[in-house]
C-alpha cells in the first residue's frame, strides 16, 4: 500500500508540473504538446520546485532566441535546449560528453602532393559502388604508407658536417611491387604491403602497384598477430619472382601528438565541433577540475539472465549516490536463439530495475552498444544500433539512455575513446599465420596489432566484413586515448604510444566483473559487483 501511495504521488506530482510547463510556454507564446510536455516534466521532476522554477525560465529564454518557424515547440528543440544549457560557458560545438554515431564519423583522404589529409565530402551509403572495394584499401595503404616513410628507420639520413646520420642508425629503403617485378634480384628489400592469399597455400605482399609472392619458410616474426588482410612490412632478399623473407614486422605505431599535425585543427573525431575539440583550453580546465568522474564498461550484459539482472540492480543502487558519467553496456542482450521481440521486455525490465534511482538516470548515460548476435543489423562493420522501437520503454524510463553503434566513439572533454564489441581475440588466433610463442603477454601482442595497424578488425574481411564507404570509422588514426573491447576472453589492459587498449572481458562469465576507467588519472579499475553466484 505504502508503495502504491508513493507512485500515486508522484503521478500527481507529474500533472501539477505538466500544467505548470503548459501555463508558463503559453506565457511566453509557445505551444507544447502532450508527450513533450510529459518530456520536459520527466526531465525537471528530479529539481526541487525553485529549481524547476529557474530552468523553465532559462528553457523558453532559449527557445526564443532559436526563432522557431512556428509557436509549436517540437522534442527536437527541447532537447537543442536543455544541451545548450548544459554546456554553459563552451563554444559552439563543445561538449563534455558526446557518443558519436560510426556512420557519421568524418573520412579524409591522404593528398600525397601536399603531404595532408583532406576531408573527403562525398556522399557515402551502405550499398557502395564497386570502385570502393579497392579504394577503401588503398585509403588504408596510403595512411599506413605516409608515417611508415617519416618513421626514422625510412626517413632520408641527414647531413651534418658533410657526414650522413646514417652511420649511426641503418636506413631502409621502402620498395614498391613494381620496383621489384622489374628486376631480377636484390639482396636487401622492404616492402609495405598487404599479407594476402592470392593462391592456396601461397602468400603475397600486395600494394597498388602490383604484387610479390612471398617465401616465409624462414621468417622471423615480430610481436602481432599476422592474419591475411593485415598490412605488413616484408624484409628479405628477392630473387627470381619471388622474396624470400627474413623478417615479418607491422607498420612502425605513430603517437598521436605526431599524426594530428597533418589534419590541422580539423575536426577528424566526429561530433558537433568544427574543431577538434583536443585543443579546447575549456574543456582542458574542465577536464583537470572533474577529479571524480568515471566511465564504466560491462560487456556480454545477457538481459534475459535473471542473475545478470539482479547484479545490474546492485550496481545501479551501487552508483546512484555517485553516478559516473555514462555507463556502457555491451551486448549480447539475449540469446541469439530467442525471439528477437523478447528483447523488448528485457529491455523494459532494465529500465525498471533503476526506479528510485533518481540521481544515477538524471547525471549518467546508459549507452548500449549491440553485438554480432543482437537484432536487427547484419554481422557487418560497423553496425547499426538496436531499434528505438524495441528500447521505447527503457527510453522512457531513463531519458538519457542512447542506442550507439558498433564500433561507437565517446568523447569526454579531451579524450577520444573507441569502444567496440567484438570476439577479436578468437579472430587473431584461428587467422594468425604465427602464434606469438610468449602466450603469457598476449595482450601485448593484442594492443600492439590495433595500434600498429590503426585499425580495429586488422584483418580478412570473410572474417569480419566492413561496410566499404565507412572503414574511416575504423580507424585508429590518429591513435585515441582509449580503445575499450568488448572481447569475451579474460580481460586485460595495455598501453602503447599513448595509447590503452582495454578489454572489459565477458561479465556473465567472469563473475560480474566490469571496468571503470577514470579520466582524471587516465587508469583503469577492476571491479566486481560481490555474490556468491556461480555462472557456469
Amino acid at each position: 500500500m505504502v508503495k502504491f501511495n508513493t507512485i500515486s504521488l508522484m503521478m500527481d506530482e507529474l500533472t501539477q508540473l505538466r500544467k505548470r510547463i503548459t501555463n508558463s510556454f503559453k506565457l511566453s507564446g509557445f505551444l507544447i504538446r502532450s508527450e513533450n510536455s510529459i518530456y520536459l516534466a520527466e526531465q525537471l521532476l528530479p529539481f526541487e520546485p525553485a529549481e524547476r522554477e529557474k530552468w523553465m525560465t532559462v528553457i523558453t529564454e532559449n527557445l526564443q532566441g532559436q526563432k522557431l518557424a512556428t509557436p509549436h515547440v517540437e522534442r527536437e528543440a527541447l532537447e537543442k535546449a536543455i544541451n545548450e544549457l548544459n554546456r554553459v560557458g563552451l563554444d559552439e560545438g563543445e561538449t563534455v560528453f558526446a557518443l558519436i554515431d560510426a556512420f557519421t564519423v568524418p573520412r579524409f583522404r591522404y593528398n600525397s602532393r601536399i603531404k595532408k589529409f583532406e576531408r573527403d565530402g562525398q556522399p557515402r551509403s551502405l550499398l557502395s559502388e564497386p570502385r570502393m572495394k579497392a579504394d577503401y584499401l588503398q585509403q588504408r595503404y596510403a595512411m599506413l604508407l605516409q608515417k611508415t616513410l617519416r618513421h626514422d628507420l625510412f626517413a632520408p639520413a641527414v647531413i651534418q658536417d658533410g657526414v650522413a646520420s646514417e652511420a649511426q642508425t641503418k636506413k631502409f629503403k621502402l620498395q614498391f611491387a613494381e620496383n621489384l617485378l622489374a628486376t631480377s634480384n636484390l639482396k636487401e628489400a622492404v616492402i609495405l604491403g598487404l599479407l594476402t592469399q592470392l593462391k592456396e597455400g601461397k602468400f603475397y605482399v600486395e600494394d597498388p602497384t602490383g604484387c610479390v609472392q612471398l617465401d616465409l619458410s624462414g621468417a622471423r616474426y615480430h610481436a602481432g598477430f599476422f592474419c591475411e588482410g593485415c598490412f605488413v612490412l616484408a624484409e628479405g632478399s628477392y630473387a627470381n619472382g619471388i622474396l624470400k623473407v627474413d623478417g615479418l614486422g607491422f607498420p612502425p605505431a605513430e603517437p598521436a601528438s605526431s599524426s594530428r599535425a597533418f589534419f590541422g585543427t580539423g575536426n577528424t573525431w566526429g561530433g558537433e565541433s568544427a574543431k577538434l575539440l583536443k585543443y579546447s583550453p575549456r574543456l582542458q580546465e574542465l577536464e583537470r577540475s572533474n577529479t571524480e568522474t568515471t566511465l564504466v564498461f560491462l560487456s556480454d550484459v545477457r538481459l534475459d539472465l535473471p542473475v545478470v539482472m539482479e547484479k545490474l540492480r546492485q550496481l545501479f543502487v551501487g552508483y546512484d549516490s555517485c553516478p559516473p558519467q555514462a555507463i556502457v553496456l555491451m551486448g549480447a542482450f539475449t540469446a541469439s536463439t530467442r525471439n528477437h521481440h523478447e528483447l523488448r521486455q528485457h529491455l523494459d525490465a532494465l529500465g525498471a530495475l533503476a526506479a528510485g534511482c533518481d540521481q544515477l538516470k538524471k547525471q549518467t548515460d546508459l549507452i548500449l552498444v549491440p553485438s554480432a548476435e543482437d537484432p536487427t543489423a547484419p554481422n557487418i562493420f560497423p553496425r547499426a544500433p538496436l531499434p528505438e522501437c524495441l528500447a521505447a520503454g527503457l527510453l522512457k524510463a531513463w531519458p538519457r539512455t542512447q542506442l550507439a553503434t558498433n564500433p561507437c566513439r565517446l568523447q569526454y572533454c579531451t579524450q577520444q575513446i573507441v569502444v567496440c564489441r567484438l570476439d577479436l581475440m578468437a579472430k587473431f588466433c584461428r587467422n594468425t599465420l604465427h602464434f606469438p610463442p610468449d602466450t603469457t603477454h598476449i595482450e601485448q601482442h593484442f594492443a600492439r596489432t590495433l595500434v600498429c595497424q590503426g585499425h580495429l578488425v586488422p584483418i580478412h574481411p570473410i572474417a569480419m566484413p566492413v561496410h566499404w564507404d565507412y572503414d574511416p570509422a575504423l580507424w585508429l588514426y590518429p591513435l585515441p586515448d582509449l580503445v575499450v573491447m568488448g572481447d569475451s576472453c579474460q580481460s586485460f589492459a595495455s598501453t602503447q604510444h599513448g595509447c590503452t587498449v582495454l578489454n572489459t572481458g565477458s561479465f556473465v562469465k567472469s563473475k560480474f566483473a566490469f571496468k571503470v576507467y577514470i579520466p582524471d588519472t587516465r587508469t583503469v579499475e577492476d571491479s566486481e559487483i560481490p555474490g556468491d553466484t556461480d555462472m557456469s
